[in-house]
């Protein structure tokens, strides 16, 4: 039942919805016992519903099935509320304002906690004329590598993509104070503030 859409997750998006089990069948083509049974562990919708149930309760099917519907609490766009998503199959980086629901390879990506950089990933940051150019103390295998380094203000991104075996540098334009981050491909996402 967790690999598919739950009835408590039926019924919480219809009645914050403020429709009927009767309601809802009727949009979807079923029967309202069959909502019902839904919604009392009773019985599963076809997956031929699937799409049709999630546009009647207004979600995306990704949100009804992983029963975390998302809500867009930042209408102001503020750049530093950043969130970044790498996939673990292709290495595909998703960037987005906010909470979001990402999806790659088949799999629901959940957004990177960035952490303090540790000894092994010293940023270095000199000053040059009026850009700042950004080192990271790391080897660059084809094994391990930094995968990208990316600059974040209130309004804009700086996103700069690094390869296995080049230099772990770049030049950043900083208008403005920010968050520096860096992706180590084994060890994560790291930040600081510039």
């Amino acid at each position: 039942m967790d690999n598919y859409i739950t009835g408590t997750t039926i019924k919480k998006l219809r009645e914050e919805k403020g429709i009927t089990q009767a309601e809802l069948a009727e949009k979807i083509g079923v029967s309202s016992k069959a909502v019902s049974k839904w919604e009392t562990a009773k019985g599963l919708p076809d997956i031929t519903l699937i799409e049709s149930l999630a546009k009647a309760l207004g979600v995306s099917v990704v949100e009804l099935m992983s029963g975390n519907p998302v809500s867009n609490k930042n209408i102001s766009s503020n750049m530093i509320r950043s969130k970044f998503y790498v996939c673990p199959v292709c290495g595909n980086v998703i960037h987005s304002m906010g909470e979001t629901v990402i999806s790659c390879c088949g799999i629901t990506l959940p957004p990177l906690d960035a952490e303090e950089p540790d000894e092994h990933h010293q940023i270095i940051i000199e000053n040059m004329e009026d850009e700042k150019f950004i080192t990271v103390n790391h080897d660059m295998t084809k094994e391990h590598y930094i995968s990208f380094v990316a600059y974040v203000t209130l309004d804009r991104i700086q996103f700069i993509k690094l390869y296995p075996e080049g230099n772990p540098e770049t030049r950043i334009n900083p208008r403005g104070s920010g968050y520096l981050y860096i992706y180590c491909n084994k060890h994560g996402l790291m930040r600081v503030k510039i």
